[in-house]
């Protein structure tokens, strides 16, 4: 049995830490405001595939989790917010973490998170990760929706060392739970590379469904707008050379053959924007934008969504 501390209740982690608590694993979980209140009176409710799970789970704000545990009480850390807030929260609990040796596990969107967690905590503590092919959100206060296969793919960051170090132990545990508990888990040794995979996906789909408000099938699927997210697509695997990840146009085609195939899962984004929230724009597009720039290179179609959805059109 694992004792795990999730950071972020919502549609992604709070999915993935019942799966785990059902298992049998010692759960916590950091939650804020009426999200976290509900959770502790009434329990985490999961609606996922026509099924209804509620799981009772300590659940703390992150102030309270600092008075009741240390660090090392757990044998992971796995950080399920959104990209907004990865600093913030490092700002918050780095302290904390910075008096255990217990490793980070990022599940996040874009690939920028992870080198500001081994900043904080150094690498040797840091596994890069990414959730694949599911989609999650907050329905209301304690309850979560999630569809999709929910595969997750990790490793050590930003890539396998030559020599083992505690990590690879640490990850050889982690995918035997993780698969146990109904989580298809791969081990990558070049992890930074999935997440750039993933980045390829995000860029796609992620802005321009919030501009347009259509799900990732409707996107796909569309004669024009099926166009641009490939388009928006290869602005991403060009961009990856600033970061020496080199992806090709097998990675764009495989990538894009991937979203194309899911279901009609509406994009984290265009929940976000559904509800008011701040987009993950600096993360996806910022990242493509950024590191494109870098290169001296154009990527006009993310550009243009980027600047459209920055000035609050769509």
């Amino acid at each position: 049995m694992l004792k795990l501390l999730m950071v972020g209740a919502g549609g992604i982690g709070g999915y993935y830490a019942a799966r785990l608590s059902r298992a049998g694993h010692d759960v916590v979980l950091t939650a804020r405001c009426e999200h976290l209140h509900a959770i502790e009176n009434r329990g985490l409710t999961v609606r996922y595939g026509g099924d209804e799970w509620n799981c009772r789970l300590p659940v703390f704000d992150h102030a309270h989790l600092l008075k009741q545990y240390r660090a090392d009480d757990f044998d992971l850390v796995l950080l399920a917010l959104k990209s907004t807030a990865t600093e913030s929260v490092l700002h918050e609990l780095g302290p904390w973490l910075g008096k255990g040796s217990v490793a980070l596990l990022s599940l996040q969107n874009g690939v920028d998170n992870e080198p500001m967690i081994a900043a904080a905590i150094g690498a040797n503590r840091t596994l890069g990760g990414l959730a694949v092919r599911i989609g999650g959100h907050i329905v209301e206060p304690g309850m979560i929706e999630a569809e999709g296969v929910g595969q997750v793919v990790m490793g050590e960051w930003p890539e396998a060392a030559p020599q083992p170090d505690t990590r690879r132990l640490l990850l050889k545990t982690l995918e035997a739970a993780f698969n146990k508990s109904g989580i298809p888990a791969t081990v990558s040794p070049r992890i930074r590379h999935e997440l750039w995979r993933k980045l390829v996906i995000n860029n796609g789909v992620n802005p321009l469904s919030a501009l347009t408000g259509l799900d990732t099938r409707s996107l796909t699927q569309h004669p024009k707008f099926g166009k641009l997210v490939y388009a928006m697509m290869a602005e991403t695997v060009a961009a990856s050379r600033a970061d020496g990840v080199n992806l090709g146009q097998q990675d764009l085609d495989e990538m894009f053959a991937l979203i194309s195939s899911f279901n009609a899962i509406k994009t984290s984004m265009l929940v976000d924007k559904e509800k008011g929230r701040p987009l993950e724009l600096d993360s996806i597009a910022g990242a493509v934008l950024r590191r494109s720039e870098a290169l001296g290179i154009g990527a006009p179609y993310t550009t243009t969504v980027n600047a459209l959805l920055e000035h609050g059109l769509g």
